[in-house]
């Protein structure tokens, strides 16, 4: 089935690299998985309600299976008992993966300034974007989303390679 060189014109033709598809389909495709522990995580499950709706964004399917998603959300106080569960959860996502921190508690502690709470997720796993707040609100998740897909969609950070993460400076051994 060939085509003759007039009728070829007729359609059109859209040029373009593979990685920058590749970029925007993960700009468009985000699939988060929550890790709520606090208040924080009810200002998520606001952010994906019907009223504020973050499929607009295209971080609507959300999922609790770590091997379906690309994106955590780290939302609330992280306990040092916690934090095996968070960093095992981390490592079954598949890869590229980012990490969004949500809240005053998992950015840096929040006010739980004691021996039970971890200081920062940060010091766990590699952070890409901090929503400040306590609790934040939901159009702070949405400003977090589009800061995210702007980082992929960059060509320098949106490929950084997995390996590179692990020069990431940790505190805890878990």
């Amino acid at each position: 089935m060939g085509m003759n060189p007039q009728t070829i014109n007729e359609f059109p033709v859209i040029t373009t690299r593979r990685e920058e598809v590749i970029a925007w389909g993960r700009k468009n495709s985000l699939w988060p998985i929550p890790f709520g522990t606090a208040c924080c995580a009810i200002e998520f499950m606001g952010a994906i309600s019907s009223v504020f709706d973050i499929s607009r964004f295209g971080a609507e399917l959300v999922r609790f299976s770590p091997r379906q998603c690309d994106l955590m959300i780290v939302a609330g106080t992280i306990t040092h008992k916690m934090a095996p569960i968070l960093k095992e959860i981390y490592d079954q996502m598949s890869d590229p993966k980012w990490v969004i921190s949500m809240g005053v508690c998992a950015s840096s502690g929040g006010f739980y300034q004691n021996y039970c709470t971890v200081q920062g997720i940060d010091h766990l796993i590699p952070v890409d974007v901090y929503i400040a707040g306590c609790p934040p609100r939901p159009e702070a998740v949405f400003d977090a989303v589009i800061r995210l897909q702007d980082k992929l969609e960059n060509k320098v950070e949106g490929k950084i390679p997995p390996a590179q993460f692990q020069a990431v400076e940790r505190r805890f051994d878990y």
